[in-house]
Parts: structure tokens; C-alpha cells; sequence
């Protein structure tokens, strides 16, 4: 009962520079989302409401990428490239948790950004540290129920003899297509899980960003319609990049899966979005550049006087 992963390079120098590649990224992707959540931990005025969502944002990041990083730079240099029935469920349901977790999350920073420039004398009763809280454990809480029923609907159906995943991990879309008995009610449970966790999300974004720009426009000025879009045009980017990727993979049927382009559009949101996080909302804030700024000084002066 193991699944064999076949998207791998068997060339000796693809597999190289393929463990060279992916570990670099995943060391910048560490690095710059641990440097967030310190600085907004020590950092006395990042305590504000608006920063707890970014926080949390980056430690969704560092756990989506560390389920399953970790396990591709393994099998790029094992030669055996499997993985058992239980693991590879276990991996996708982390997987999906932390990935629906973050769309939650995403959805909620939308609210802050609305918040924030439609109603700014209220901001800080509308978005107090309590519901900066309750709004990320209902985002986590939330996506790991979708991930856990999610998995439950693709592993309760019987797989055919085959176990090659054409794919890096186990992920939604190349395990179902390993299915044997193809059922048209487990194909919409997987599709409604999908457009709760993925759908559902964007269009609360949509109506923040939506009424962010009615505001605007009705505030007849020029610099408050600059002022609102550069702070928030770093979220929208992320979210379009992330939504997009992600609508791609799994708001479609299994049998429009194809291996290649597949495999690239899964890199792109499980790397490239949590590499991409720390710069967009960092060169976007000065407060945030001057407090990471200061947290790798403090952590150098030390071991400059050792």
C-alpha cells in the first residue's frame, strides 16, 4: 500500500540542481517569514490589530511549505521515491489545512484593508486584538476541517492497481486520478470542499476590494485613491497570484488533470507565493523594513562580539 512519486528527474545533474534550487528558495522562504513574525513579536509598535493577521499569515506559510519541501528535496536525492497509503493522506490533509488556511487568512486581511480605509476614525474598535484572534484561529480551524473531509472523500474510494502519482507530493488533483471507481457524488463533495475553501474566500475579497474602491471614489480624491491602493495593492497581488494557481488546481474535474503544467502551477503557489510574501508586504511598509531591519541588527551584534 505505497504510492511511487514519478515527477522526479532521473539525471544525476537535474537532481542537483534541483535539490540546489528548491533548498535555496526554501531557506529564503524560512528566513523571511521567521523575520516577520519575530519583528511583529518584538517589535513594541507592530502590536496593532493590523499586523496580527500578517504574522499568522507567515506562519500558515512556513507550515504549508513544510509539510511537503521537506519531503521533495528527500526524494530528489533518495532513489526510492515512495510513500505509504497513510502518509500520503496525512501529507495531503496538512497540506490542504494549511493551504485553505491561508485563503481564510487572505479573506480576513481583505476585511482589515476595508476596515482601515473606509471607516479609519472607527478602525480600532471595529477591528480590536480579539477579533484579530478569533478571525486567525477561525481561519486555521476552518481550513483544517475542509482538508480533513477533503481527504476523507479521496481515500475512501478504492484505488487502482497502479500507485504512480505523476506528481512531487500528494496533492488533491494527481491522487484522484489513481481512483479506480469514479463516483459522481465524491466528485462534488471534493468540488464543494473546493469552492468553500477557495471560492468563498475570493469573494469576500472581492466585495472588501469593491467597497474600498466605492469609498474612494465617492471621497473625490486623487491622493486618498493613491494612499488606499498602495496599501493595499500588495495584498491584492498576493491574492490574485495564490486564488489563481490554486482555482487552476482544484475547481475542475479529474479528468482535465494534466501532469505538466500541473506540476509547474503547483510550484508556483507552493513556493513562489510563501517567497514572494515577505517582500511584497514588507517593501510595501516602512514600519515593517525598519523593525526587520533592527531584528537581524540585534541578532548580528552579538555574533560580531563573540
Amino acid at each position: 500500500m505505497e504510492f511511487v512519486f514519478l515527477a522526479y528527474p532521473s539525471q544525476s545533474e537535474l537532481r542537483v540542481s534541483s535539490f540546489l534550487g528548491v533548498s535555496l528558495v526554501y531557506t529564503r522562504v524560512i528566513t523571511g517569514n521567521v523575520l516577520i513574525m519575530v519583528a511583529i513579536q518584538t517589535e513594541a509598535h507592530l502590536h496593532r490589530p493590523m499586523y496580527y493577521p500578517l504574522g499568522s499569515l507567515s506562519g500558515v506559510e512556513i507550515g504549508c511549505t513544510a509539510v511537503v519541501v521537506p519531503h521533495i528535496l528527500a526524494n530528489i536525492l533518495w532513489s526510492e521515491k515512495t510513500i505509504t497509503l497513510l502518509g500520503c493522506a496525512t501529507q495531503m490533509g496538512f497540506f490542504v489545512g494549511w493551504g485553505s488556511a491561508d485563503c481564510f487568512l487572505l479573506a480576513s486581511m481583505a476585511y482589515d484593508c476595508h476596515a482601515a480605509v473606509c471607516h479609519p476614525l472607527q478602525y480600532p474598535l471595529i477591528m480590536p486584538r480579539m477579533l484579530c484572534a478569533c478571525l486567525v484561529a477561525a481561519s486555521v480551524a476552518l481550513g483544517f476541517c475542509l482538508s480533513s473531509q477533503w481527504a476523507a472523500f479521496v481515500f475512501s474510494l478504492p484505488f487502482c492497481p497502479a500507485r504512480g502519482v505523476r506528481h512531487f507530493y500528494c496533492d488533491v488533483p494527481p491522487v484522484r486520478c489513481l481512483v479506480c471507481a469514479q463516483s459522481h457524488s465524491h466528485e462534488q463533495s471534493v468540488l464543494v470542499a473546493a469552492t468553500l475553501a477557495i471560492a468563498v474566500p475570493f469573494l469576500l475579497i472581492t466585495a472588501s476590494y469593491a467597497s474600498i474602491v466605492a469609498a474612494v471614489l465617492r471621497a473625490h480624491s486623487a491622493s486618498g485613491l493613491r494612499r488606499a491602493f498602495s496599501s493595499c495593492s500588495s495584498h491584492l497581488a498576493v491574492v490574485l497570484l495564490l486564488y489563481g494557481c490554486c482555482a487552476f488546481m482544484y475547481l475542475r474535474p479529474s479528468s482535465s488533470y494534466h501532469p505538466g503544467q500541473d506540476q509547474f502551477v503547483s510550484l508556483v503557489y507552493t513556493l513562489g507565493t510563501p517567497l514572494l510574501n515577505p517582500f511584497v508586504y514588507t517593501l510595501r511598509s516602512s514600519e515593517m523594513k525598519g523593525a526587520i531591519a533592527r531584528v537581524v541588527t540585534r541578532n548580528r551584534l552579538p555574533q560580531e562580539n563573540k
